[in-house]
């Protein structure tokens, strides 16, 4: 990997705060010029979110690539400690114990285990084989469409596609994907005990476990050659506990299809913002697999990632970062570091390489990052050929960014076009 000259440091008058608050719409509007800052003053910065957590966040991709595959850093909350877990453990229990314990708070060799019982559901070859079916979905939802503009590509195709291609591939029935709460999804949306949201934080919180338990159920009763199914056999012959049980399904259900929303409208809004990178994927189709790196790369859903703690006090690139703080990756700022990534801020679809972090790396690399990306690619093949002239409905200015503190996205994109094809 060739690595460019290090940038030139901050200059005095333009020092970030300790902590940098990375709060205001301005910042989920665009984060990207203070990352900038951040990598150009160092890889690791103590960082203030809106919950009142304080955590450390790294940034450059070197610094972000050697944290997601250092195995001193685990991911299981019972590292942290009691000031993290004063305000960042927010889900109250039994569900905390109940829902938390999935692969993204697992370390080995129980992530190992764990990870084992879902890998088969996801492979290149299963999603390849699967995509005629992906694209009725994607036609179907079109399909629905008014013959012209205006229509709103979240609530019209990008709150469903994915959780309809999730269905499929899980094997959740259509009886009980009907009955799916998109919803249940912002559970995983800091909401603190003393926040007036909190009655309906904890509302959502026993619909999505009630709903968890009537997946179990169905699934014990009409067992069938799918991954719900072999979850609840590896339930029964106690190689997963039940709380190993409701958090895998609570983690399918939440992060297997909120984050490609989210990144069908990150993908898109950039592509409107670059209607001659819109207009060259429209006319050839063949760009896609390219141009959907590119797009991952260039504005990821999954800004941040989960928390990671130290067992001990210990050296992050320079920094001393104590034992049971949370250390956070940025894959937004590594995606663009100018020191991996020549003119990280343009859209380019010829980028080659494109080593990009939007799924992660190491052993928590994403599991499902082979049906993400068919899913973006159908998504955006679909809609940019069967909806001439899409373009943006309203002021970009105007787009209300969704305020999760690991994601990035729209629950709006209202659009215009010529004619449904």
């Amino acid at each position: 990997m060739t690595i460019q000259e290090p940038l030139p440091t901050v200059e005095p008058e333009t020092a970030l705060p300790d902590p940098v608050p990375l709060t205001g719409c301005p910042y989920k509007a665009d984060p990207y010029p203070l990352y900038e800052r951040m990598r150009q003053a160092g890889p690791v910065h103590r960082v203030l979110f809106p919950s009142g957590v304080q955590a450390w966040l790294v940034t450059g991709y070197e610094a972000a690539h050697a944290a997601l595959n250092d195995d001193r850093l685990g991911k299981s909350h019972d590292r942290g400690n009691d000031r993290w877990r004063a305000r960042a453990s927010i889900m109250p229990e039994p569900q905390h114990s109940q829902l938390q314990v999935h692969l993204l708070h697992q370390d080995p060799p129980q992530h190992t285990h764990m990870r084992r019982f879902v890998t088969d559901a996801f492979t290149p070859r299963r999603i390849e084989q699967l995509r005629p079916r992906f694209q009725e979905l994607a036609d179907t939802l079109v399909d629905a469409f008014p013959e012209t503009g205006p229509a709103d590509l979240v609530t019209g195709f990008a709150a469903h596609f994915p959780f309809q291609v999730l269905a499929e591939i899980i094997g959740l029935p259509a009886e009980l994907a009907s009955r799916f709460n998109r919803d249940w999804g912002k559970v995983v949306q800091p909401v603190g005990p003393t926040d007036p949201g909190r009655p309906v934080y904890e509302a959502r919180l026993h619909g999505l476990q009630s709903y968890i338990a009537d997946i179990v159920a169905h699934k014990r009763e009409h067992g069938d050659d799918d991954l719900l199914s072999r979850l609840v056999v590896a339930r029964d012959h106690d190689e997963l506990s039940q709380e190993e049980l409701d958090s895998m399904i609570f983690q399918l259900l939440v992060a297997g299809q909120e984050p490609v929303t989210n990144q069908i409208t990150t993908a898109l809004i950039a592509l409107f913002r670059h209607p001659g990178q819109l207009a060259r994927l429209r006319d050839n189709p063949d760009l896609l697999p390219r141009a959907v790196e590119e797009l991952l790369r260039y504005d990821s859903a999954f800004e941040l990632t989960t928390w990671r703690f130290f067992d001990q006090d210990s050296d992050l690139h320079g920094t001393e970062v104590p034992s049971g703080d949370s250390v956070i990756v940025s894959l937004c700022a590594a995606n663009r570091d100018p020191r991996r990534f020549p003119d990280p801020d343009t859209l380019d679809f010829e980028r080659s390489p494109n080593p990009h972090l939007a799924f992660g790396h190491g052993i928590h690399f994403c599991p499902g990052a082979a049906l993400a990306r068919a899913e973006l690619q159908i998504a955006l093949g679909t809609l940019l050929t069967r909806l001439p002239g899409l373009h943006l409905a309203i002021r970009d200015e105007d787009i209300e960014w969704i305020p999760a503190v690991l994601g990035r996205g729209t629950n709006h994109l209202p659009v215009g076009y010529d004619r449904r094809r």
